[in-house]
């Protein structure tokens, strides 16, 4: 049977969660049985599904009178939404800034519900899933008679996630709770990545210093060439043993006689 034909089932606009229990049930009160849910924060500019939710209401008010009631309508029927800039039910405090402007429902149930995305995929990281995101929300009302109180309950169907939100619930990241300061003597190497001077990449490479290159000196041998000779018309040298030079000696001359122009035959010119 589709929603069409269900008169007590609501398929929402799109709506913004809070205190969200959707993957493990929660008790409210210790005597309570743990149950799935989540509160809808619908706003009041979707006239369209506030509408619908009026009617299926409606719907199952008729349930109760005659199921539920023993075919009378009670003068008082307790139903599950509520003005978000007027106060809470429960203890007549105002509700939270985050209801301003809404209608607040909440819905549960006791099976767990089904959280896909946008292709209808199932959601199985329990961190997509929180106060404050946006969904749209398949919710079904039905009558009740608990403890003397006649009222309209409303069960939580499915969910499927439509896009984040800022959380809800008052939780805070790491960075915003120790982000700000260190404790006092904690070294500074031990500060959160917000604290810590930006790293900015050199726009060269970096380069390494090349070491120095030593080499053993080697001993330089002495260069010999030998000599080249012509491969033809070369003699070798001759080498002669010097023979001893004898003194020369020159006969003496006989001196002339000036006068006579002869050879002296004495030590007297003229003879």
């Amino acid at each position: 049977m589709s929603s069409q034909t269900i008169p007590t089932k609501v398929i929402t606009g799109k709506v913004r969660l809070s205190y969200v229990h959707l993957t493990k049930p929660y008790a409210h009160q210790p005597n309570q049985d743990p149950k799935y849910s989540s509160t809808l924060l619908i706003p009041k500019s979707d006239v369209a599904t506030k509408q619908r939710i009026d009617a299926a209401i409606q719907a199952a008010t008729q349930q109760g009178v005659s199921d539920k009631w023993g075919g009378v309508r009670p003068p008082m029927i307790a139903v599950p939404i509520h003005d978000g800039d007027g106060v809470r039910p429960s203890d007549g405090m105002p509700f939270g800034d985050e209801c301003k402007g809404q209608w607040v429902m909440t819905a549960s149930s006791k099976l767990s519900p089904e959280v896909v995305d946008l292709s209808l995929q199932p959601i199985l990281s329990e961190s997509e899933i929180y106060s404050g995101m946006y969904a749209r929300v398949s919710i079904n009302f039905f009558p009740y008679n608990s403890n003397g109180k006649k009222g309209i309950g409303c069960g939580l169907n499915n969910v499927q996630k439509l896009e984040d939100g800022e959380p809800l619930g008052g939780r805070t990241n790491a960075a915003d709770d120790f982000g700000d300061d260190l404790p006092l003597g904690m070294p500074p190497q031990y500060a959160t990545p917000a604290q810590q001077p930006q790293y900015q990449q050199p726009q060269q490479a970096y380069r390494a210093p090349q070491q120095p290159q030593y080499q053993t000196p080697q001993p330089q041998q002495p260069q010999y060439q030998t000599p080249t000779y012509p491969q033809q018309g070369y003699a070798q040298p001759q080498y002669q043993t010097p023979q001893p030079q004898q003194p020369q000696y020159q006969q003496s001359q006989q001196p002339i006689d000036p006068i006579t122009g002869k050879p002296m035959s004495g030590s007297v010119m003229g003879i």
